[in-house]
């Protein structure tokens, strides 16, 4: 058998498994996908032959892997405006918006929650919650909403803060993931300040917008959050924001990062 005749049958197997897999996987079932693969890997498959069995471990392969939720970390201090970027990369983009912080509230607030009151002590205090809760919280987040709207972009916002966090993470979530890269929305203390006191006295609902709490969550976020941003930085995954201009003006740097990573990926957001 010629090289040319070799090479079209596993192109062609190759493109057939993988439409096998596309198709399995839009049921958002595991067990099917797993059924497809043992049965296309079998000795017994009439499907393959063996030259064309390494073909099917690659495309199967690489179909589970692209299938993993794209994430994109978005840190920086209390009032850098890491909700109102969000919001527009949304809009624009498509992914959807996970706040650590608004998951642990809304937890909170359940009358059934058996964290509710962990929770609140935590925050009142300017602490960061347990990292187990917190991925919990996340994970089940992503699982629901790939289940009711398909999609498989995530914002996290305000996470990982801590080492602990990037622990918890790194054991728990970073092979269920590909993360993308980092947002780190940075500026200084005092324009944060005054955008959280004028966010408290607007009736934002939120007891730790006050000056004792910002306080205490900001000597946090620079003696446990920086450290991580840090660790990312050095691994290339960075793109530091300067928060304080105009929510524009910002905008356009951050969606600068957002097509520079489409644009190394040759595909669109």
């Amino acid at each position: 058998m010629s090289q040319r005749v070799i090479l079209s049958r596993l192109v062609f197997s190759g493109k057939s498994i993988r439409n096998l897999f596309i198709s399995s996987s839009s049921s958002h079932s595991s067990s099917v996908s797993s059924f497809v693969l043992n049965k296309l890997l079998s000795n017994n498959s009439h499907f393959l032959s063996n030259t064309n069995r390494f073909c099917c471990w690659y495309t199967a392969f690489s179909t589970m892997a692209s299938a993993k939720p794209k994430v994109v970390f978005v840190l920086g201090a209390p009032g850098s405006g890491k909700g109102t970027q969000c919001s527009k990369i949304v809009e624009h983009y498509g992914y959807v918006h996970l706040s650590a912080g608004d998951l642990l509230r809304e937890e909170r607030a359940r009358p059934d929650s058996e964290f509710g009151t962990l929770i609140e002590d935590f925050i009142k205090n300017g602490k960061i919650v347990p990292v187990e809760i917190t991925c919990s919280l996340l994970e089940n987040a992503m699982i629901k909403n790939k289940k009711e709207t398909g999609k498989n972009s995530f914002l996290i916002d305000g996470f990982p803060r801590n080492e602990d966090n990037l622990n918890g993470w790194t054991k728990q979530m970073s092979d269920k993931v590909n993360l993308q890269f980092v947002l780190y929305f940075d500026g200084p203390n005092e324009v944060f300040i005054e955008r959280c006191l004028k966010r408290g006295q607007a009736g934002s609902g939120r007891i730790d917008d006050n000056l004792e709490s910002l306080k205490k969550r900001l000597v946090t976020f620079e003696n446990e959050t920086k450290p991580i941003i840090d660790h990312y930085r050095k691994q290339g995954l960075v793109n530091t924001i300067d928060a304080c201009q105009a929510p524009d003006t910002v905008f356009e740097k951050v969606q600068e990062c957002f097509e520079k990573v489409a644009n190394s990926n040759g595909t669109a957001l």
